[in-house]
């Protein structure tokens, strides 16, 4: 008997080759699109077409009331707490592979697919997850918060391809997105402009505060503290006659800490929230990598367990602009240890 999966179906090239090769191995496939926000765009259509060009039963699963609660909402209390949230791991951690992955169970599938860049490995009964082949095209620092219940019920078939390889694939099934290009932004801002989508979404008109240098003098005056970010130089408004970058926030009072570049480098973070792969929790100091941000090269550190399920990441040589509110994670070689949210930065 054949296993049923649901491909989780975007409208792109990667989920609709992931659909592909889905079949091919075998499986039953229905496709699914969840509809995240109020817009329509062209997504939805293109992955209906490729369903119906593949012979596949298609939903369209409405999901913006999820969305807004467990994305929007969040990244808005971040973002007003002083924090730089990723939405896109929590939209991975609780839409994509937490109420998708019931939904496929309600309609009956085994499995649910994507068309992510990385790998599933499974041994000794424990499952893992490792970076995809194709190093340029890697989501694996996305996807450190799956657990071991979601791991043994996706599969990620594009993880030992590139994306030219995929790209050659959808070119000779003739579909109609083979050569479409990639989304970049947020979804929920395409503008990528977040201030004006954080004012729009509360209908709050966030206060001007003071800029303060490292000694606490006031050096100007900013548009709203929510509005920057740890190591931002563009957009400040300074004029000190060299550049200088955000440094800290402090939300309570409303100021904004400049400091130059130099001053931006630490060494250490403390992290909560923390999802294993080898192991439940961290009981003794380990050698491994580490990226403190999705763009960020790995590098060297050691990882000590601390009190309440907090880690202490000890990087070898000073790293910039770490930041409260992004993800840390940690890597042996294509492994993936683990990961968890910086709290604090010391």
């Amino acid at each position: 008997m054949a296993f049923h999966a649901m491909i989780a179906m975007s409208g792109g090239v990667d989920s609709s080759v992931a659909a592909w090769l889905t079949q091919q191995a075998g499986f039953f496939c229905i496709g699914a699109t969840m509809q995240l926000l109020d817009r329509s765009g062209s997504e939805a259509a293109d992955a209906r077409a490729i369903a119906q060009r593949l012979g596949m039963p298609f939903h369209i699963l409405d999901m913006r009331q999820a969305f807004r609660q467990d994305v929007m909402e969040d990244f808005v209390r971040c973002y007003e707490a002083g924090l730089t949230p990723n939405p896109c791991i929590v939209c991975n951690r609780r839409l994509k592979f937490g109420r998708l992955l019931d939904a496929a169970a309600e309609l009956g599938c085994d499995y649910i697919v994507t068309g992510h860049y990385a790998r599933i490995l499974e041994e000794n009964g424990r499952f893992h997850l490792a970076k995809a082949a194709d190093p340029a095209k890697d989501q694996s620092y996305f996807l450190y918060s799956l657990n071991q219940h979601q791991l043994s019920h996706i599969r990620f078939p594009l993880g030992e391809l590139t994306k030219e390889e995929a790209r050659k694939i959808a070119e000779a099934q003739n579909f109609i997105n083979a050569r479409k290009k990639d989304s970049q932004d947020i979804c929920f801002i395409p503008d990528g402009d977040y201030f004006a989508f954080l004012k729009r979404f509360t209908g709050k008109d966030y206060p001007a505060g003071d800029y303060l240098d490292m000694n606490g003098k006031v050096v100007g005056r900013h548009q709203g503290a929510v509005a920057y970010t740890r190591g931002q130089r563009k957009g400040l408004g300074l004029a000190m006659g060299r550049p200088v970058y955000v440094s800290s926030k402090d939300m309570e009072r409303n100021t904004v800490t400049v400091c130059d570049d130099a001053q931006l480098f630490s060494t250490t973070l403390l992290a909560d929230d923390w999802n294993f792969f080898p192991f439940d929790t961290l009981t003794a100091p380990i050698r491994c990598k580490a990226r403190a941000r999705s763009r960020m090269m790995e590098q060297p550190a050691t990882v000590y367990p601390e009190e309440n399920g907090v880690c202490r990441v000890v990087f070898d040589q000073p790293q910039r602009a770490l930041t409260t509110g992004q993800a840390v994670v940690l890597y042996d070689g294509d492994r993936v240890l683990g990961g968890g949210t910086i709290r604090e930065v010391l």
